[in-house]
């Protein structure tokens, strides 16, 4: 007999660890839903203080149904579920999620926000942005520098390494303007193109929750736009040497800065040295200045993950 208990003594140890490890590990979705659901329905029934047999008065479904829903057992289909939610007057996503549900207060206001016109929504968003900014920005990030920095190659690469879209904000004008930047520049002059970048921002920043967007150097200077940039956008001031800026931009094949003007070099320095305040503005920053694009492309995602840039609002 001692023996037999000697021999049974690791096999019982060997399955209470077994069963811990078992009942340590975290609930899948589907369970985790359905719990969620069955605290949220009892949560609800109780804070309107009513009782099983009220609740399935006038909800249609059984006090025993109801009763395995609370207690997680219930394998409840979306039309029974959509008239317990009913019954306890809320919209059924509030028991699902949890979260807190929206009070009738909020509905009405959210159903106004969605009824309004684009610029009263716009001016409510202005009036909340200075609760919680962040949220304002949800995931859109966006790129900022004097031309030759990077953002245009970061920002494709970042794109696809973060599974985002990346959008350049000069091709949204050209899109809009039917036409090459150059000749918009050409027909529009500075303060049409201007309006077109500022029409062009607005449109991105209301398609996309999550994305990474390049815009021109000299948008900084115009007031207007970039408090809409900063207030939608979390940024990132991409940046790099004078000699670099220089370099790079001769490298994309346009020798304009250098021709006729001996001076170009000395004319850049002053416009990054009056710029830098506004691009200081950003979150973020990124100095590609002897960098490899891997090498500051790593920098890059580093910042995004440690700001925290695409967990906002999800």
């Amino acid at each position: 007999m001692r023996a037999e208990n000697r021999a049974a003594g690791p096999r019982m140890t060997q399955q209470v660890a077994k069963m811990s490890r078992s009942s340590s590990k975290p609930p899948d979705p589907g369970t985790r839903m359905i719990q969620t659901l069955a605290a949220k329905v009892a949560m609800l029934r109780k804070q309107r203080g009513l009782s099983r047999r009220v609740l399935s008065e006038r909800s249609g479904v059984s006090p025993r149904y109801l009763a395995q829903l609370e207690a997680g057992e219930g394998n409840i289909s979306v039309l029974l579920l959509q008239r317990v939610a009913g019954a306890l007057d809320v919209r059924i996503e509030a028991l699902l999620t949890e979260q807190a549900p929206l009070d009738h207060d909020v509905l009405r206001v959210a159903a106004l926000y969605h009824q309004a016109p684009e610029e009263v929504q716009q001016r409510v968003c202005s009036m909340l942005a200075p609760q919680n900014p962040r949220l304002l920005r949800a995931g859109r990030i966006c790129l900022i520098g004097l031309r030759g920095a990077g953002k245009s190659t970061l920002g494709a690469r970042a794109g696809q390494a973060l599974g985002i879209p990346f959008v350049e904000l000069n091709r949204e004008v050209e899109a809009a303007a039917d036409m090459p930047l150059a000749e918009v520049m050409a027909f529009y002059g500075e303060a049409g193109y201007r309006k077109l970048e500022a029409e062009a921002l607005e449109r991105v920043s209301a398609r996309h929750d999550r994305m990474i967007l390049a815009v021109a150097g000299g948008i900084v200077a115009e007031e207007s736009t970039f408090a809409h940039l900063l207030e939608r956008f979390h940024t990132v001031w991409i940046r790099t040497s004078p000699a670099e800026h220089m370099q790079r931009v001769r490298g994309q094949g346009d020798h304009r800065p250098m021709q006729g003007n001996p001076a170009a070099m000395a004319h850049l320095k002053d416009l990054l040295q009056a710029r830098s305040p506004l691009y200081e503005r950003a979150e973020a920053q990124v100095d590609t200045s002897n960098r490899t694009v891997g090498s500051s492309l790593n920098t890059l995602l580093a910042a995004v993950a440690k700001h925290q840039f695409l967990d906002i609002g999800r």
